[in-house]
């Protein structure tokens, strides 16, 4: 049954993308000369991640604490990752921001396509260059107004438990001033693990939007204390969502 429904939720997902592209495509055109944050196609994708969110019958998600995000403020927003459903997730949200991705997703057709439109800021995990490049291109974005979004583990989790967190996202926040804005996702990885092709059943996918963390009451610039602190942080709250009822 398990993958009965699995290849409908990728056919259905593959067939999205594909209808959807010619459309995002026109209008990324004729917004080009004067969306030049490409806000529009951000936009527009975040909509289409929303509507297919709605969509699939197979999972039901809870959303808690969406407003603390308060318009007008520029964040680094950082989650735990633990499927890539995750992006999905993180994009129904509704909130303007530029994602980081991995140089190999854009590559990828369609989707690399799609990314490009929106402009999001890519990285290479092995090239230092890249990394400064991806450090410098997201500080301008925070800077112009543009919230930034990050997974700080830099891959999804094995076992849907919190990893390490990398220096990047705390090094922005450190260098910009600007508020940290958590968000952690559960029950993703039980429907699509890592590496997984086989979407599963049972699994409720909660979000939960916590309180930003204003970049001052850190109380160090070291980023890599800042990222220790917050990734510990962040298990904690996890446990919390656990024992909660949606």
């Amino acid at each position: 049954m398990d993958v009965l429904k699995s290849i409908f939720v990728w056919f259905v997902g593959i067939l999205y993308m594909i209808v959807f592209f010619p459309v995002t495509f026109v209008i990324w055109l004729l917004v080009l000369p004067f969306d030049r944050d490409r806000r529009v196609i951000h936009r527009i994708l975040m909509y289409q991640s929303l509507i297919f969110c709605r969509i699939m019958p197979i999972w039901k998600i809870s959303v808690e604490g969406r407003n603390k995000a308060e318009k007008g403020i520029t964040y680094v927003i950082i989650s735990n990752h633990q499927s890539i459903l995750d992006i999905l997730l993180i994009n129904s949200l509704l909130y303007r921001f530029k994602w980081v991705s991995k140089v190999e997703n854009m590559k990828l057709p369609i989707l690399g396509w799609y990314l490009r439109m929106a402009g999001y800021i890519s990285v290479d995990r092995g090239n230092r260059e890249s990394k400064d490049e991806m450090m410098e291109e997201s500080q301008k974005c925070l800077e112009n107004g543009t919230s930034v979004m990050l997974f700080p583990e830099g891959t999804r989790s094995a076992d849907g438990e919190i990893g390490f967190f990398k220096r990047g996202a705390f090094q922005l926040a450190i260098a910009t001033g600007r508020p940290i804005l958590p968000v952690l996702i559960d029950g993703t990885g039980g429907i699509l693990p890592k590496h997984g092709l086989i979407f599963g059943s049972g699994y409720r996918i909660r979000i939960r939007v916590l309180d930003p963390v204003q970049a001052e009451s850190f109380g160090t610039d070291d980023h890599d204390v800042v990222a220790m602190k917050f990734s510990n942080f962040m298990r904690e709250e996890l446990k919390k969502l656990r024992t909660t009822l949606p």
